[in-house]
Parts: C-alpha cells; sequence; structure tokens
C-alpha cells in the first residue's frame, strides 16, 4: 500500500498529554524544549499537530490561544508555537496545518501571530498584514546602579486579593477578555508584582510577572500605565533572580528599549506582529509594553 502524502495526515488535537511529544519537536527544529510555556499553551488553549509517518513523535504542531469568548465565539484568537519536524520541512506540511487552523478551524475570527523572518511568507499569502513588531531582548539586568522606585508608583508582590483589579485592567489594556490565561499567573510565574499609585486611592497603574523558561526568566506580561511604572515594575522583578531575563517589547517603546539596553540586555531579534480580520491589535498599545509570551499574545 502506498503511504499516504504528508499533506493527506489527519490533524488532530493536542493535549497536555502531548507535551513530551510538543518539546520534542521544539528541540528537533533547534529550539529550546520549553516544556513550560508548553504546559501553559497546551492547557488554557487548543494545540492541532500531526503525527510523524515514521512513529517518532510530531511531525508538525501549533497552538491557538482564544480570548473574549461570547456567544457569537471568540472575538480574538492568537497562533503561536508553529512547528514542522526537520525531516519534513519545506513539503507543504506547515501550510497544510495552517491552512486547517486559519480557514477552517478558525473561521472568521480575528486572527493575530508573532511572525519570524522565515515564516512571515506563508503568513502574508494565508491573508495576515504586519500591523507591528517587537523586538527580543535578552541579558543580565545591571541593577547596581538602578533606582529601587521610579515615578509615582508603588511596586509591590501582588497577592490574590489584586486578582479582580489586574483582570480589569489586562482585559482594558489588552481589548478583550483573557481571564483563563490571567488566572494561571500565580501558579505559572514565580513572581507576580502589581504598581498602584501613591495617592490615597492606590489605582492600579500595571502589573507583571517573571516566568521560567530554561536558563531564562522572561519577562511578561507587561502592562504600564507610563514608562517610569514599566521600568519600575521590570526593576522588582529582575532584583528577584539571577537568571538571564528575556522579554519582547513593542518597537514603539523606543524610550523602555533605550533603558533595557543601558542596563545590559541585548538584542537579539525582531518579529512581525501581524493580524489577520482586524486593522491591528485591540486595545491600548500605549500601556502594552510586553506580551506574555509571543505565542499567546
Amino acid at each position: 500500500m502506498t503511504p499516504p502524502h504528508l499533506t493527506d495526515l489527519p490533524i488532530r488535537a493536542l493535549t497536555v498529554d502531548d507535551l513530551r511529544r510538543c518539546a520534542d519537536l521544539s528541540e528537533d527544529r533547534g529550539w529550546l524544549r520549553e516544556d513550560h510555556k508548553w504546559r501553559l499553551l497546551l492547557a488554557a488553549g487548543n494545540g492541532y499537530g500531526v503525527d510523524a509517518p515514521d512513529g517518532r513523535g510530531l511531525a508538525a504542531a501549533c497552538v491557538v490561544t482564544h480570548y473574549g469568548d461570547t456567544h457569537a465565539g471568540p472575538e480574538l484568537a492568537a497562533i503561536g508555537m508553529v512547528l514542522v519536524a526537520d525531516r519534513f520541512a519545506r513539503q507543504g506540511l506547515g501550510r497544510r496545518l495552517m491552512t486547517h487552523v486559519c480557514d477552517d478551524v478558525l473561521e472568521g475570527i480575528p486572527l493575530t501571530l508573532h511572525a519570524t523572518p522565515y515564516g512571515r511568507p506563508l503568513y502574508e499569502e494565508l491573508g495576515f498584514e504586519t500591523t507591528g513588531r517587537a523586538e527580543m531582548l535578552t541579558g543580565t539586568f545591571r541593577h547596581e546602579d538602578a533606582p529601587r522606585t521610579y515615578g509615582t508608583s508603588r511596586v509591590r508582590p501582588a497577592t490574590a486579593e489584586d486578582l479582580p483589579r489586574i483582570l480589569r485592567l489586562d482585559a482594558e489594556v489588552f481589548g478583550t477578555d483573557r481571564t483563563h490565561m490571567i488566572t494561571r499567573l500565580p501558579a505559572f510565574a514565580d513572581r507576580l508584582v502589581v504598581a498602584e499609585d501613591r495617592s490615597e486611592d492606590g489605582a492600579l497603574t500595571g502589573y507583571a510577572a517573571a516566568w521560567p523558561n530554561m536558563h531564562t526568566q522572561v519577562i511578561g506580561p507587561l502592562i504600564a500605565h507610563d514608562t517610569a511604572t514599566a521600568q519600575a515594575l521590570v526593576t522588582a522583578l529582575a532584583l528577584s533572580t539571577d537568571r538571564v531575563l528575556r522579554t519582547d517589547v513593542d518597537v514603539r517603546h523606543e524610550e523602555l528599549l533605550a533603558w533595557l539596553k543601558d542596563r545590559g540586555l541585548a538584542s537579539v531579534a525582531f518579529n512581525a506582529v501581524m493580524t489577520r480580520g482586524i486593522p491591528g491589535l485591540p486595545g491600548d498599545w500605549t500601556r502594552r509594553w510586553a506580551p506574555l509570551t509571543v505565542a499567546a499574545g
């Protein structure tokens, strides 16, 4: 019997039980295994994959995270972790998986993703347009001469009582509800901090998390009402770890990017922020500094 062509192989749903296979696929393509991130994405989102015809794990995979679920469906879906095993690359499998997810599974839903230069041409063919850019930075934060406070905000560790306020602020800034993702932060992140106005009302002016990803500590999400508050949140998180930091900052936040580089982080790459079905991301970009992860927005 003639074996089916790669593009005719069935696409199936992935679950947390596929965690090892997903991490193996990441490693196959030269990425970090990122087990911790994969676990979050598979638990909070929907994974799709193709089993390798040679029986060696997954031939391809991606994850979709839905936001703002309504009776009419999600208001936004983020696609991430689009991977094809190296031995099956450049044979149409990635296109087949993305076409299925975008045109069948997510038909009519506004979409977003972060694209590397390698993946961008395919996404453009699928109807995505570049509507922004994010700069990835990594490095050891120099905090010897860093002030502990910036501007008018006071930063402290988040408590359980802060969660309702964090969710309200996040929905306002992100532009749609992502309760199912943000409520996982206390367990997912090593540290979660909030910024409050120093005035008597103590209004919430921002929040941020730092979570472990292999040898790095990722800062995200980073939500803040101004640059000084973003700096205060980053400083508080950086002081709590000796790991290398990573964050992905909207390139329009030039002052924060310059400050991070002065503090020891270096530019690693630029990714295109792409959307389909909407002219750009919803919400308030001026207060949205870095995503939780580029795989989920």
